[in-house]
């Protein structure tokens, strides 16, 4: 039996999955969890991590590290994103996940992936749940420093992704966009101009370097995917299995997300879903999630986006458990 963890630490929150495989190559979920730590905070003012945001990180990281240790785990790998890739004092955070990481498996840290490698593991991780004849699909990831966009397409018999045609990692994320622009809570018509014109400057670059118009599916990771999509599913409480490939018009997105831009974080704290960390930045992913939908309707033609809970921690086990075979 084959025990092995993946963490996730972007630039708002910090995630684990844990799985095991038996003996008749059965894959098991042991526990999947994420917590908020916002590692990225004013690292795009900045450029360094703060003290207190390695802190609130080294504290989750370990609890998930005693995790493993209670579950036997063998393997893990650890990546980090967005503002790992910006801060000049990376060495910090990863002295601080050697020392934890050590404590489960010797040896192991903490390694900083370019924005391709993460478009291609979540890639990887969500698309293995969907009909191959919805290919191509186009995965796109917004996180909190930064947005992943992986063009490709599925292997039918096993699931596995037989291809990426593209890559692109741009830099807006719901933090980022916040930090730069959205000063004001719930921001100024003229916050969000500003916020809207830097977002479509750079999907310009994203649909300038892919094959955009032969998209048939767009796939939508990440906390602010889920939470609109557990608004516009009206649901009192999260829910992950209700939220886990669910499809959201693009009138039900407008909706949800017009409505999340002109709240502030108090009142959008009053809706069930909301995750206390996500607040106060979703409006910069809601703007974001608007430009994505605009452009990719009139591009290709797409009239939903299928919200998945499985990326890039799924395509890290997988990545985990075929180099164990």
């Amino acid at each position: 039996m084959s025990v092995v963890a993946a963490v996730d630490c972007g630039t708002n929150a910090i995630r684990l999955l844990i799985v095991k495989r038996d003996e008749e190559n059965t894959i098991h979920e042991i526990t999947r969890r994420m917590e908020i730590v916002r590692l990225g905070e004013g690292v795009d003012d900045t450029g360094n991590f703060t003290p207190a945001a390695i802190e609130r990180t080294q504290h989750v990281l370990s609890e998930y590290v005693d995790t493993m240790v209670e579950h036997g785990v063998k393997r893990v790998r650890m990546v980090a994103t967005s503002a790992t890739r910006d801060a000049g004092n990376q060495e910090d955070f990863f002295a601080m996940a050697r020392q934890e990481l050590g404590r489960a498996v010797p040896g192991a840290q903490a390694e900083v992936i370019t924005g391709q490698e993460e478009a291609r593991l979540s890639f990887g991780g969500s698309v293995a749940d969907l009909l191959g004849a919805d290919a191509p699909f186009l995965v796109i990831d917004l996180g909190g420093g930064s947005t992943e966009f992986a063009l490709g397409e599925q292997n039918a018999a096993d699931g596995a992704v037989s291809r990426v045609n593209g890559a692109i990692s741009l830099n807006i994320g719901c933090v980022r966009l916040t930090e730069r622009y959205l000063h004001t809570q719930p921001p100024t018509t003229e916050e969000i101009v500003a916020a809207r014109s830097y977002v479509r400057e750079q999907l310009d670059i994203a649909f300038h370097n892919l094959a955009i118009d032969t998209v048939r599916t767009w796939v939508g990771l990440a906390g602010t995917f889920t939470t609109i999509a557990a608004l516009a599913l009206g649901l009192e409480d999260y829910d992950a299995v209700k939220i886990h490939q669910s499809r959201i018009s693009l009138d039900q997105l407008q909706q949800v997300t017009d409505d999340l831009i002109a709240m502030a974080p108090g009142q959008r704290m009053e809706l069930g879903p909301m995750h206390p960390g996500r607040a106060d930045v979703i409006g910069g992913g809601a703007i974001v999630v608007q430009e994505l939908a605009s452009r990719l309707h009139d591009e290709c033609g797409v009239t939903e986006v299928v919200v998945s809970e499985h990326d890039i921690l799924d395509g890290l086990v997988h990545d985990l458990l075929h180099r164990n075979a």
